[in-house]
Order: C-alpha cells, then structure tokens, then sequence
C-alpha cells in the first residue's frame, strides 16, 4: 500500500467544445450511447457452435427475438440508441431460391453465413433473420416499431465503398435501374460508370493460403475455385487485379464516385470556406451540380431507409469514398431528418476535421488515439499519461469522436489476445465513458465479459465471427432461453453487467458529462496509473479517479487549485464527494481560503465518479 500526496500545481484547462457548442450541450440531458448488436446473433439459443456449422446446425437469430422485454432489458442498461448489424440483404450460403433469390457462389462469399459488409440487394432485408423470409421487410419494419415504441433509436449499416461481387437488386424501388446496369464495359473508368473494369480480362477466383477452403473443404455444387465475371471489376479494397490476393476484399467490387485511377477528381470541389456552412448551404450548393451516377444511387438508398423509418447509419470505411459525396448525401439526409444520425468508420486522423466539417458527418470512430492508447494502458504497455495529448489534439472535435472499447472489429476485451479478464478494463470503460461529451459505443456481450473463443469457420477466435453462424456462450446465459434475465448467466457475469447499467445509466443523465472537462493533472513517480479530471455544468460537478493498476492500492491526499474553485464558486465550507456509480462510498472535500482537498482510498482497477453535493 502506498500513500500519496499530490499537490496540483498546474491545470491543464482543456475546453470540450466551442461557446455555441457548449451551450447546446448544456441543454441536453445526458450522452448518447450506442448499442451495436450483431443481429443474426442475438438471440440463437443453440449451443453447438461446431466450425462451419449450417443454418440448421448452429441456428441464428430472428428479429422476432428482439421482444420487448429484450428491448427494454437494452434500453435499461443505459442504451439510447441500437446500431443493428447486418440487417441488409448480403451474401449468404443457404439456398432461398423458394422465394427468388439466387443463390451464392462460396468462392466469393467469406464464412457461410457471409459478411455483413458484402451486400447484395441494398433495397431488402438478410434472409436469415426473417421468420418468413418472404415477408422479411416487413419484419424489419415491426422491429423499428418495437424500437421506437421503448423510445430507442434505429442505426443500420450502409458501405458505400464495395459491394458483393455478385450484387443483384432484385428488390429495386421502381426507376431504380441496377448497380452497373448502364456502364460502359469497354473502358476502365468513365465517371459515370458504378464500377472500375479491366476490359477484356476475367475474374479469377484468389488463391487460397494457409489451408484455407470455402466451407471449410465441404462439398458444394458452386465450391469449384470459379466465378463468372467479365471483364473483371476492381475488388473492394482497391486492388486492380483480375486474381486479386487472398487477404484482398475479394467478395466486393469497388464502387466508382468520380475518381480516377490516376487519383485526380472527376466532380465539382467544395470550397474551403464550406467547413465553416452548414448542411442547408450544402444541399444548396449540391443542387446545381452534375455529380457521378453512383452518387445518386447511395443517396437514394439512404433516403429509401429513412422514409422506412431508420434514424441514422453507420457507414462502413468512409475515408475510401471522396468528402465531397458525404457533404452531397449527409446534406440530403439532413434534409430530409435534421436529426438523423450519422457515425463513420475513418482512421487517419488527419482527415478528422474535413470528414466532420465538409463531409457533414456527426461522428467518426475514435480508434486510432483514445481506444489504441486506452488498450495499450490497460494492457500494461503504457502510461496514463498518454491520454492528455490525446485529448488536447482533438478538443475541437472531441464531441464528434466516438468512444469504445470492442466492436466487431476489434479484439473481444476478455480475450487472451487483449486482457484476458474484464474486470481490467473497468477503468478504462469508466475513463472512455466519462472523459468527453463524446457518444459511447458497447458492443453486445462485453457488457458480460464474453471472450469470443469459438472456432466458428472463417472468424478467428479473440473476435466474436460475423462470418459464421455461431453462439456467443455468455450472451445465451443471459439470453436464457428467450427470457432476456440473465438466468443462466455466473456471478461475474451479473456483477460485470451491473457496473455497466450503473455506469452507462449515470453518462445518459448527467448533465456534467456534457459540459466542460478539466485534468486533474498528478505529478509523482507512482502516477502512471492514475488519472484523475473535473467535468461540470451549471448543476452538476463531478471528479472523476480511475486507478489502471491490477495490483497498487492508492491513498490519496488530493488537493484542488483555486482557479477550478473560481469555476465552480465553491465558498469556505466542507461539501460531500458521493460516488454516484455504487452509491457506498464518499468524502469529504474541505474548502478553506482558496485551498480545496479531500482523501480518497484507491482500490486495483477502482474509478469513483464523485459529485460534489
């Protein structure tokens, strides 16, 4: 045990948001927080789980799971919002010619169940997970009313960078003519064609490494290492061959918005003073202007799932599409639903801020700084430290970056590959969850601890597969059997889940949480575990100390400059510290002449969230 005085000298005063942003956020309630769930996982009760397992072997979920109890059970845990995953009509390996679909060559589908990210026919549902896969839209349609009728939002995924090699809209809207219908074939590239072609040359089927087999090695009468496709389209990731590699996104072509391959655009060019307009100034500009064929087709489609009812999307891979078509299509899905929500997965910070600003985007995916750096803290490689630059380099836009710990590209939490228990990463999901205005996002079962060890078939173990049908062991415990209690889930299990309804419940109706943020900077040789800040609002002061430590019990002796006391008028009195994620413990916070200090006892992996009462 280790007793600590730490006397802060200095304040890193760091501001969320603009003035005007600040005074929005002061009148919301609370942060928003996503619930991604992998929708044909939900709820399968069936506990097989044997590698490339069949529909029939494995079993896979139905929206019909999502009931109401099982909507309110989400909603309760603190969720604002549901980001459905792989709801659209994607490649799948199961025969539904019964009902006019073709079916899927497994040469060019990856797992049997087939990515999510492959779609097929953007204008219907996946098969799979319709009890009636003729009435599938139709279901689809009942399970946004269930959601909205428990007051939570609909987010559905849209990938307009690729789509699945064999796309066949056999659903079109009427007018809506095909991906690819009018294109010129005979050239490469031509502006208005939806894909990039190697004229007079064929698809082949990549070779496959490392042992690999469609389907595992099973027979299949489509199994046959071939795919007709002439001339050859440009694979999704990029890649120009006709045999692109094993790791390329060969089940997906790669969809053309005016680029051409030497790099240079083919459209108008927003001007730069456009980050400063808004999205009515860029419906405006939009509006006059001749944009690639492909621009118009991702529009509509945007636009036909909102009139269905869908709040928003996340769109897959965004900074492989030009900025100038999310400001065309963000624009017109403002205009259409000012309120609409709109995340997308972008990587390279320094495009951040012409993705937000131009692009029109609501929020991007916060993984290459906050959620590399927090995994590298947790896992022991770094230092608590490292989160302060994070947050000083994006305090501009720190209310658009979307904070999570999994999702369903990333390591499952309790993995052996990341930390192998759960309970490592509770400060960590405290720190993420409260540090900024920022939504938080929880991917279904980490909220359990559920490593993702099956051997599904395509999906590797440390990442729940979403290629694959599969169970997902701590999930079912709490499924149990359709009754969404937790009846069969252990004690960890339940306690884990609680501390995440205990925390998320908090971020949501917190008004602090969406005020302004200041470090609480500690300056000893034992702080590299440590981490502390302020967040207010007019009615709310918080301090918040995490301990990332598996082993190290902290007392500290904290004391509070002058100037956050300034902020907060705090006068020459003694006020009680409440923890407000347990409700057990407290302190005391003494203010005399300028001077503010408390005592606070610091467990392994302990987080207080105290407000001051």
């Amino acid at each position: 045990m280790k007793k600590i005085t730490i006397s802060i000298l200095s304040l890193l005063f760091i501001s969320c948001t603009s003035d005007k942003k600040e005074s929005v956020a002061e009148n919301k309630k609370g942060k928003v927080v996503i619930y991604q769930v992998f929708t044909r996982l939900f709820g399968n009760a069936n506990t097989t789980n044997k590698p490339w397992g069949t529909i029939e072997e494995n079993g896979v979920g139905k929206f019909a799971d999502f009931t109401e109890t099982a909507l309110k059970e989400i909603k309760e845990l603190g969720v604002t919002h549901i980001w459905y995953t792989g709801v659209l009509h994607h490649n799948v390996i199961k025969d539904y010619t019964a009902y006019g679909i073709s079916n899927d060559d497994p040469d060019v589908v990856k797992g049997r169940a087939g990515s999510p990210y492959a779609v097929k026919d953007y204008y219907n549902i996946n098969p799979d997970l319709a009890l009636e896969p003729e009435n599938r839209l139709e279901e689809f349609k009942d399970l946004i009313k269930r959601t909205h009728n428990l007051g939570l939002k609909v987010i559905i995924d849209i990938i307009p960078n690729h789509i699945a090699r064999n796309y066949e809209g056999k659903t079109n809207p009427i007018g809506v003519k095909d991906f690819g219908a009018t294109d010129n074939i005979n050239v490469v590239y031509d502006v208005n064609n939806n894909f990039y072609y190697n004229p007079k040359e064929s698809f082949s089927v990549p070779q496959f490494k490392n042992g690999y087999l469609p389907l595992g090695g099973e027979q299949h009468p489509l199994a046959d290492f071939e795919f007709y496709e002439k001339p050859a389209k440009w694979t999704g990731n990029g890649s120009r061959l006709s045999q692109p590699d094993f790791y390329d996104w060969y089940e997906t072509v790669k969809v053309n918005y005016g680029i051409k391959p030497d790099g240079t655009k083919d459209f108008e060019i927003l001007p730069s003073n456009y980050k400063n307009k808004d999205a009515v100034v860029h419906f405006k500009f939009w509006k006059s202007k001749k944009v690639p064929n492909s621009w118009n087709k991702f529009k509509d489609i945007a636009l036909y799932w909102l009139d269905l009812g869908v709040d928003g999307f996340r769109y897959d891979m965004a900074e492989m599409v030009p900025v100038e078509f999310w400001s065309y299509m963000n624009s017109a899905i403002k205009m259409k639903n000012k309120d609409a929500f709109l995340l997308a997965e972008v990587y390279t910070p320094s495009l951040y801020r012409d993705y937000i600003h131009l692009g029109k985007m609501d929020y991007l995916y916060d993984k290459v700084q906050m959620y590399d750096t927090l995994k590298s803290v947790m896992q022991g490689k770094g230092s608590v430290k490292s989160i302060i630059p994070i947050v000083e380099s994006l305090k501009d836009i720190e209310h658009h970056m979307v904070h999570f710990l999994e999702n369903h590209d990333e390591q499952r939490i309790a993995s052996s590959e990341f930390l192998g228990d759960a309970e490592v990463s509770k400060p960590g999901m405290v720190l993420s969850a409260t540090i900024s205005t920022s939504p938080t996002l929880i991917y279904f079962g980490q909220e359990l601890g559920e490593p993702g060890a099956e051997n599904a078939g395509f999906g590797t173990p440390s990442r729940t597969s979403i290629f694959d049908y599969i169970g997902v062991p701590t999930y079912q415990r709490w499924v149990n059997n359709k009754q969404f209690d937790g009846g069969q889930s252990t004690k960890k299990e339940k306690q884990l889940r609680d501390f995440y309804k205990r925390l998320l419940n908090f971020t949501i109706n917190s008004s602090a949480l969406m005020g302004a943020y200041q470090e609480i900077p500690i300056f000893t040789k034992d702080s590299e575990h440590i981490f502390s800040f302020a967040r207010w609002s007019n009615t709310e002061k918080l301090i918040i100390v995490t301990n990332f430590s598996t082993e190290e019990i902290f007392n500290l002796n904290m004391e509070l400059p002058s100037s956050l006391l300034k902020k907060w008028s705090l006068e020459n009195n003694n006020y009680v510290l409440r923890d407000q994620l347990y409700k057990k413990d407290e302190s005391t916070l003494f203010v005399k002449e300028n001077k503010a200090s408390f005592k606070v006892k610091l467990k392994p992996l302990q987080s207080f969230v105290f407000k001051v009462e």
